[in-house]
């Protein structure tokens, strides 16, 4: 099939639509089947999605590996296609916890050394910091990203997760393709600075999140129980009567989806595409079927009144909790 293309700001590539969000796949939420993840990459090339993200931290390597595997045992038509995104720079431990953020100029060119190594490639084609690194200007971490560039090893610069004023600091230092944020009906808060900042500028958004990790896809239930090492196990919007009043919001996105003929997670997919033609979703289907509902939502049109509608059902700030819990939030220099 042909997918709809979009265009990473002025100055970056030209991409799918909706690009594929691999982070799931290496357990992030809950294991994973190897197999299937493998297929469904390779499903999403063939549907004509050509932009994988993934970071060097997924699985401490585990996503780039697979990743790998997947364009390897791809037809080659479809691996010339795909350009892969990759966020760098955090620390984990054996266990999996989080020991911080390195962006220092040597660093970055270390993570992107074994990026490279892993992922079975000569060159990155979106590489970004994966937080602002508080003890690390900006302009030192794009700076060394920019080097990366001129001796071919990668195409593109991006940001993740950042505030205007970094924005405006980076983008001055070299030039910048998009920014990685979390963007979805019920985390707006990008609409406020960042989105108007980035258009000033020329820069795209990659959004991830768009379902706001399952949340609201209409697959989600009160009932669920989730891993310890699940994201959602721990995330403000899935405890308790947080969890009770998002569901309440689904429900109510539900009956539009309902009268539309489409799935909740086809019709929130579409308002994030409806916000403008340089936002790329970033959805995180582990599986054929929910890559394939995903898709749908590329034939979702939504008019005046649906979008009102839309807005009237799920206004801006209307979710119960915040997007992570408070010590990564405090990582986050997009929120402050």
């Amino acid at each position: 099939m042909t997918i709809q293309t979009r265009n990473l700001g002025t100055t970056g590539p030209q991409v799918s639509a909706l690009g594929l969000g691999c982070m799931g796949m290496s357990g992030m939420y809950g294991e994973a089947d190897r197999t299937e993840s493998i297929a469904t990459i390779h499903a999403a090339l063939e549907a004509g999605v050509t932009l994988l993200d993934t970071g060097d931290f997924y699985g401490m390597g585990h996503n780039e590996l697979l990743i790998s595997e997947a364009l390897r045992t791809a037809p080659a038509a479809l691996r010339e296609n795909a350009l892969i995104s990759v966020k760098f720079g955090a620390h984990r431990a054996p266990d999996g916890s989080w020991l911080g953020y390195d962006a220092r100029p040597a660093a970055v060119k270390t993570w992107a050394a074994y990026s490279l190594q892993r992922l079975g490639v000569d060159h990155i084609d979106v590489y970004r910091p994966a937080r602002l690194d508080p003890n690390v200007p900006i302009e030192e971490t794009v700076g060394a990203i920019s080097e990366l560039v001129e001796q071919g090893y990668v195409r593109h610069i991006g940001l993740s997760e950042v505030g205007a004023d970094t924005i405006r600091r980076a983008a001055a230092t070299a030039p910048i393709a998009d920014l990685q944020i979390e963007y979805a009906l019920i985390s707006r808060g990008p609409e406020r600075e960042i989105l108007p900042t980035l258009r000033e500028l020329g820069i795209a958004v990659t959004a991830y999140g768009v379902l706001s990790r399952g949340l609201i896809s209409g697959h989600a239930t009160a009932e669920r129980q989730y891993a310890p090492n699940d994201f959602r196990a721990h995330s403000p919007r899935f405890q308790g009567e947080n969890l009770q009043h998002n569901l309440t919001l689904v429900e109510s996105l539900r009956k539009i989806a309902e009268q539309k003929g489409v799935s909740v997670a086809q019709i929130a997919i579409a308002w994030v595409l409806s916000r403008g033609e340089d936002i790329v979703p970033l959805v995180g289907a582990r599986t054929r079927e929910r890559l394939g509902e995903a898709l749908g939502a590329l034939d979702v049109t939504l008019d005046a009144a649906d979008l009102a509608a839309i807005e009237a059902a799920v206004p801006a700030d209307a979710a119960a909790g915040d997007r992570y819990a408070p010590a990564q939030m405090a990582m986050l220099d997009s929120e402050r």
